[in-house]
């Protein structure tokens, strides 16, 4: 999938910092392929400005789907032996609370 106008803004911005292709195709979620055409100028915005580095998101390395996919499965076991540790009241009751909302965030 191509970039946005926007998102080439983004990825000249983050490559004129520095950044490695690698941590920015992560940061996108896409391959590196995607990287190296708007770095080459063989993308569908080759005039495309970059953005500027005060508004870009903070330098790489970012975490991958598969991290934040491994990351939720072990937030909901944490969740579960609570649950099933007893009736979780009180320190279990915020610690649930605290999982779901990390788990939210996740998402």
């Amino acid at each position: 999938m191509a970039f946005t106008y926007r998102e080439t803004q983004i990825v000249k911005g983050m490559l004129d910092r520095g950044d490695k292709q690698h941590d920015i195709a992560s940061y996108f979620g896409v391959n590196g392929g995607r990287v190296a055409e708007v770095s080459t100028g063989k993308c569908d915005y080759p005039n495309a400005q970059p953005f500027p580095e005060a508004k870009l998101p903070p330098p790489g390395s970012y975490v991958g789907a598969k991290t934040v996919f491994e990351i939720k499965e072990v937030l909901l076991e944490a969740r579960e032996l609570i649950e099933e540790a007893g009736n979780p009241e009180g320190d279990g009751a915020v610690a649930i609370d605290a999982i779901d909302t990390a788990i939210e965030k996740l998402d």
